[in-house]
């Protein structure tokens, strides 16, 4: 025999739902006080938010002009902002406005697959927000455009046009990342805060993000048996040198063409994106590099330089 719940329960569900709804609402309102609205691509705009004073981040991928960028701002004032940096790599954008205070932002815990998460961006009428959940929370990832993100953060979330660039905040509206749709075909992903903040650093102050440069022309290689039993360990692919830069980096450390790079800094190299990633971070630094070379493990150090142009 089925029971029917009572007058008392029913209210009791309204008033969850109720306390959920308003709680929801001052979330979005809270988050909303850093979004912004970009007019930075034709027809179709995009969202960003205050990062720091005077400091917008958005998405790369539409940014479509350096100069006399339209924004919106959270009071509604229209001001011109101007582009300081971009890294196509994370499609991480960053922009200088005049005169734009920003809340202060406290950073959310790494994010767990499940967690519900909000992405609040920003059109001419207001803030626009979707509600979601983590639905891939993985390692560091390579991006197809040739960076690399802290975690892959994929979300079960809805994007609309302009949600390219939305803050994402966790449930108690902690920065947990940026929203894009510029780095995957399938679900959207967020750009985790560390990223963001490690990456948005280094635009501001520099206007692009180093890359670090050993002076080496390489292609994947598939490893003899004999070479990866030198290596105490089952790797497959490594990388062979295949052109030397001229008193560059690698050549003042006595790396030659036929050497195959195994490993960098103690991390595997089984592929030819391993190298920058390994470099990421290390200009000016000495890094241990493990060769093979005639049959043999040989180490040597290598000084980073930095890639011009």
């Amino acid at each position: 025999m089925c029971r029917r719940g009572s007058a008392g329960d029913h209210r009791s569900m309204e008033q969850v739902l109720s306390s959920f709804s308003k709680s929801l609402a001052e979330l979005v309102e809270r988050a909303g006080a850093s979004a912004v609205a970009i007019e930075a691509r034709h027809r179709i705009g995009s969202s960003g938010f205050l990062w720091k004073p005077g400091i917008i981040v958005t998405a790369d991928h539409a940014v479509r002009r350096d100069e006399e960028i339209p924004v919106i701002l959270p009071n509604g004032q229209r001001v011109a902002a101007e582009l300081a940096g971009r890294d196509p790599g994370t499609d991480l954008a960053v922009l200088r406005v005049n005169s734009a205070p920003a809340p202060a932002l406290t950073t959310a815990p790494a994010l767990r697959t499940g967690e519900i998460v909000v992405a609040v961006g920003r059109h001419e009428p207001g803030v626009l927000a979707a509600m979601g959940i983590v639905s891939t929370a993985g390692g560091p990832w390579k991006t197809w455009r040739g960076g690399q993100l802290d975690s892959l953060l994929r979300l079960d979330i809805g994007a609309y046009a302009r949600s390219s660039g939305s803050i994402v905040v966790d449930a108690e509206g902690r920065f947990a990342g940026m929203l894009t749709g510029g780095l995957t075909r399938t679900a959207p992903v967020a750009i985790p805060a560390v990223t963001i903040d490690r990456i948005a650093t280094e635009l501001v102050e520099h206007g692009r993000v180093a890359q670090g440069f050993i002076g080496v022309g390489l292609q994947a290689v598939a490893l003899p048996a004999a070479y990866a039993q030198l290596l105490n360990r089952a790797q497959r692919t490594a990388v062979m040198v295949l052109s030397v830069a001229p008193e560059g980096p690698a050549a003042t450390a006595g790396v030659l063409i036929g050497d195959v790079i195994a490993e960098i800094s103690g991390q595997p190299v089984t592929d030819t994106d391993d190298v920058p990633l390994a470099l990421r971070g290390a200009i000016g630094k000495e890094l241990p590099v493990v060769v093979l070379r005639g049959g043999a493990r040989v180490e040597i150090r290598v000084k980073v330089g930095e890639r011009k142009g």
